[in-house]
């Protein structure tokens, strides 16, 4: 089962020269007018062969306040929609349904409905809309508040994985061997603390999760690590200059 819009096609007229025109007997003749023929009902062309058409969805965009600045309400149209169809076909069936949205959700009040209601075709044009690509917003690296934001989206760092960035960061340009990051990041001793070895690892779970902006810490090497600014990253610095900056 399934939906298709509506689209009706009515018969064409026969043109009016088409048509024979009578023989007029001789002599007086009582005139009695030929009924009109029945016009032709129109059909519905989105109905193929081999189905039937079972009823149909009439989708109204309108919210109340557009019915109260008309002196009306969504329930007494609903009410007058369907003594309509009642009047027309008694034996019709109807059901309403009312499509709901957030508060200030926007949009057109008959797409909102559309969708709400899983129309086909509305969905299908929603679903395209969403994955069209989204224009980047490129990268910015708050140290004031220790985070990395990714096209408007906070970047799930941990705490040891920004330390890192940052590290970088207040020395852009300059490649950190794997010793150094090691001395400066882990405490001497600490259980925690990689080798030079493994530094490799916490470096790769930090690009990860920077996505497509990966390659703003790039890798020397045989050397080590570093932070190479592009047009598409900010740096948002503290208002008193990093105590790891001497």
């Amino acid at each position: 089962m399934s939906i298709a819009p509506i689209e009706l096609v009515r018969p064409s007229a026969v043109p009016s020269e088409a048509a024979p025109s009578p023989v007029r007997p001789a002599g007086p003749v009582t005139h009695n007018p030929a009924p009109a023929p029945a016009a032709a009902p129109a059909r519905i062309r989105a109905v193929p062969a081999g189905t039937e058409a079972r009823g149909f969805v009439l989708y109204v965009g309108l919210d109340e306040a557009k019915a109260l600045a008309a002196g009306t309400d969504l329930g007494t149209v609903v009410e007058a929609l369907k003594r309509l169809a009642a009047d027309l076909v008694p034996a019709s069936e109807t059901y309403a349904a009312v499509a709901l949205a957030p508060e200030g959700a926007g949009g057109r009040d008959i797409d909102v409905v559309r969708l709400a209601l899983q129309d086909p075709s509305a969905l299908a044009k929603h679903r395209q809309h969403e994955e069209e690509p989204k224009p980047r917003g490129g990268v910015v690296i708050d140290l004031s508040r220790k985070r990395v934001i990714l096209d408007e989206e906070t970047a799930p760092l941990t705490y040891k994985e920004f330390e890192l960035l940052q590290y970088l960061v207040l020395r852009e340009g300059r490649t950190i061997d794997r010793a150094e990051l090691i001395s400066s990041l882990w405490v001497a001793g600490d259980d925690e603390a990689p080798n030079e070895r493994t530094i490799d690892v916490h470096v790769r779970r930090l690009r990860s999760k920077l996505g497509a902006y990966e390659e703003i810490v790039r890798t020397v090497r045989g050397v080590g690590y570093r932070f190479d600014r592009h047009a598409d990253v900010s740096i948002r610095h503290t208002s008193t200059p990093s105590p790891d900056v001497f």
